[in-house]
C-alpha cells in the first residue's frame, strides 16, 4: 500500500475504534456530553466544521480515484495481451485488486465519517432530553405534591366549616365565616393553578418520552448499520487474506 492508502486505511481503523467506544453501555449519554463541552473542543470549534468538509472532499476524491483505478483495470482484463501473456494477466489482476481493496476503503470511511457526525449528533439531543425530561418529572413531582397540601387543607377547612354549622345553640361569627369562604376560595384557586401545571408538565414529559424514544430508535439504527459494514469489511479482510 502507498502512504496515503496506508493513512485512509489507519483513519477507517480510528473511525471504527471510536464508534465501538461510543456504543459502550456503560458510559451514558449526559457523560459523553460533558466530554463534548470540555474546552479543548470549544477552542476547536471555528475549525470543526471546516475540517469535516475537508476531510468529506479528500476522501471524495480518493474514492473517485479508486474507482477510476477499478474501471481501468476492469476493462483492460479484456484485452488480448492479457491473454497472449499469462504473467501480464496476473498483473492486471493484481493491480485490479489494489484499486478494490482502495474503494472499499475510501467508501467505508467515508461512510463512517458521516456516520460518526451523525452519531455524535444523537447523543447530544438524546443527553439533552434526558435532561429536560428529568426537569420536568421534577417539576410535575412537586406540583403534584403541592396540589395533594392544597386538597388536604381544602378538606380541613371544609370539616371546619360543617362542624362549626352543626353546632347546636351557638351562632358562628359572620366575619369568621367570611374569611373560612375566602381561605377556601383561595385555596380552590392555588388548587386549580397547580392542577393546570401538572397536566402542563405531565403532557410536555409524554412528548419527551416520544422524542427520547424516536432519538434512541434513530442511534440504534445507526449502531446497527455500523454492525453489519463492520461485519462486510471483516469479511472483505478474509476474503483478502
Amino acid at each position: 500500500m502507498t502512504l496515503q492508502w496506508t493513512a485512509v486505511a489507519s483513519f477507517l481503523y480510528v473511525e471504527m475504534g471510536v464508534l465501538l467506544i461510543f456504543c459502550l453501555p456503560f458510559i451514558s449519554a449526559q457523560r459523553w456530553q460533558s466530554i463534548f463541552k470540555w474546552s479543548i473542543w470549544n477552542r476547536l470549534s471555528q475549525f470543526r466544521n471546516k475540517g469535516f468538509l475537508t476531510m468529506i472532499i479528500i476522501l471524495i476524491v480518493l474514492f473517485l480515484d479508486a474507482l477510476r483505478e477499478v474501471r481501468k483495470y476492469s476493462t483492460a482484463d479484456r484485452s488480448k495481451d492479457s491473454k497472449l501473456y499469462p504473467n501480464t494477466f496476473d498483473h492486471m489482476h493484481m493491480k485490479l485488486f489494489r484499486a478494490q481493496r482502495n474503494l472499499y476503503i475510501s467508501g467505508f470511511s467515508l461512510f463512517l465519517w458521516l456516520v460518526m457526525r451523525r452519531v455524535i449528533t444523537l447523543i447530544n439531543q438524546l443527553a439533552t432530553a434526558i435532561g429536560t425530561s428529568a426537569a420536568m418529572q421534577t417539576q410535575a413531582e412537586s406540583a403534584n405534591k403541592a396540589a395533594k397540601k392544597y386538597m388536604e387543607d381544602n378538606e380541613m377547612l371544609k370539616q371546619a366549616l360543617t362542624d362549626a354549622k352543626g353546632e347546636g345553640g351557638k351562632t358562628q361569627d359572620p366575619e369568621e365565616n367570611k374569611l373560612l369562604k375566602k381561605e377556601v376560595q383561595r385555596l380552590t384557586e392555588e388548587l386549580k393553578s397547580s392542577t393546570d401545571v401538572l397536566k402542563k408538565s405531565k403532557s410536555d414529559l409524554d412528548a419527551m418520552k416520544k422524542q427520547t424514544e424516536g432519538l434512541t430508535k434513530e442511534y440504534d439504527r445507526l449502531l446497527q448499520e455500523h454492525q453489519e459494514l463492520q461485519n462486510q469489511l471483516d469479511s472483505g479482510d478474509k476474503k483478502d487474506n
